[in-house]
């Protein structure tokens, strides 16, 4: 049992290395860099390259300023989220990866702040995503082709009713079996081409389409002629309130104009990413050595936890993955504080234990159990500042911007992670090394 429990152990600690890795070393030595394989008929495929930010990769940023005077004070939230939901379809459709996109408020205007990592000319961008949505109802052809290719599109017929022409889309629900389901609402000039289309289609697909894109391909049941009719099939409330965004981006008309632009260059961001190692590697160095000069072989076993806590965060960055920017990276060596600070506080109130004459392994347990409370006070109070700069609800009177958040993130991670590495791991350490009992 004990030589499984040390395998299991060493898989582990393998496994962290391997993602760990810089891409450059897996590049050299033809070591892969993700997961791709098939595990009982579901194929799982994960990447875990390291995702670089826009003040570290370089590319594009642009701001836009959105035209909210047409759109109702009620309306606008779900306006301004549809515009957002668009520019990240367009931006993917141009073959950008990881886009930061938000919606920020200064004074009485709203912007949306776009970073564009990698790209350098962001012309045809700006084009692309500078467009109003184009909301349209297409007739299908009959026979069965996949959405996904060209001659689908080609063989589609316009018409004639579009975004413009919706009043508003919601989600209702049911009033039989309360399953919900998207409701429209049609202008008078939009009515009476619903009523024609759905006439003429009776028994055959209408689709929605955004951008040319298709949203939906609904089947008419019946003639509509007052201008309300909703979409129903197998909705989730969540897919039922995507497709009603979706929708309202084309049905509500949110112009938006560039104005600024910032072009990064990737020398600036590799000159950042140098710097922060080397800030990092001097910074751990000197803890590392701080910890074994003061606390001998306890330092040592702290160090070894707080290498351990590094390859953990890390992995953590790279699993989800998390978009690492110069204040996130920041935020990370600011929790690596953190992790010294739980060993410091153990490791003091097993001297203070020891002390008072107790011995080694009743200090221990002590120690961990004294400096516990005062550990949780200190993570806790850390991670709500860290929630309090993320600000997941997206408070006005709290910051809003993407970088803020980056550090906020890898620092809530840190900290997290350090909690978990200065009270578990170090003790088994201790156990493991000493031999406490």
């Amino acid at each position: 049992m004990k030589m499984f429990k040390t395998l299991f152990i060493a898989l582990i600690f393998l496994g962290l290395i391997w993602v760990d890795l810089p891409e450059s070393i897996k590049t050299k030595y033809n070591i892969p860099g993700k997961i791709d394989v098939s595990v009982f008929g579901i194929n799982i495929k994960k990447d875990f390259t390291t995702k670089l930010g826009l003040d570290l990769k370089g590319g594009s940023s642009l701001i836009f300023e959105a035209d909210t005077s047409k759109v109702k004070r009620e309306d606008l939230n779900d306006a301004l989220n549809s515009a957002r939901d668009v520019i990240e379809r367009r931006i993917n459709f141009f073959g950008v990866t990881e886009p930061q996109i938000q919606t920020v408020k200064t004074g009485n205007k709203y912007r949306l702040s776009v970073d564009l990592p990698g790209i350098e000319n962001s012309h045809e961008a700006i084009r692309l995503i500078g467009q109003t949505a184009q909301l349209t109802f297409k007739e299908l052809p009959g026979e069965k082709i996949a959405t996904t290719t060209p001659i689908f599109l080609q063989l589609t017929k316009d018409t004639g009713l579009s975004g413009l022409h919706i009043l508003k889309s919601t989600v209702e629900f049911d009033n039989q079996n309360g399953q919900p389901q998207v409701g429209l609402k049609f202008n008078k000039k939009g009515t009476e081409l619903f009523a024609s289309i759905t006439k003429r289609n009776i028994g055959k697909p209408v689709g929605i389409f955004l951008d040319n894109m298709p949203l939906t391909t609904p089947n008419v049941q019946t003639e509509i002629l007052d201008g309300s009719a909703v979409i129903t099939g197998n909705f989730t409330t969540e897919e039922a309130k995507k497709l009603t965004i979706a929708i309202n981006s084309g049905a509500l008309p949110l112009p938006i104009k560039l104005v600024e632009q910032k072009n990064i260059g990737p020398t600036l961001g590799e000159i950042e990413v140098k710097k922060s190692i080397y800030a990092g590697a001097i910074g751990l160095s000197m803890v590392l050595l701080f910890m074994i000069i003061y606390y001998g072989r306890l330092g040592l076993i702290a160090s070894l936890g707080l290498l351990i806590y590094g390859l953990i965060s890390f992995f953590i960055f790279k699993a989800i993955p998390l978009v690492l920017t110069l204040p996130g990276v920041a935020g990370f060596i600011l929790s690596i504080g953190m992790a010294v600070d739980s060993n410091i506080l153990i490791f003091e109130r097993i001297k203070e234990e020891q002390r008072k004459g107790r011995s080694f392994d009743i200090a221990v347990r002590l120690g961990f159990g004294r400096a516990i409370d005062a550990i949780k006070d200190a993570n806790v109070t850390t991670m709500t500042v860290a929630f309090i700069l993320f600000n997941p609800l997206n408070w006005e009177f709290l910051p809003q911007f993407g970088m803020v958040r980056g550090f906020a993130l890898t620092l809530a991670i840190g900290v997290g992670t350090s909690l978990f590495t200065g009270v578990v791991i170090t003790k088994r350490l201790i156990n493991m090394f000493y031999k406490v009992k």
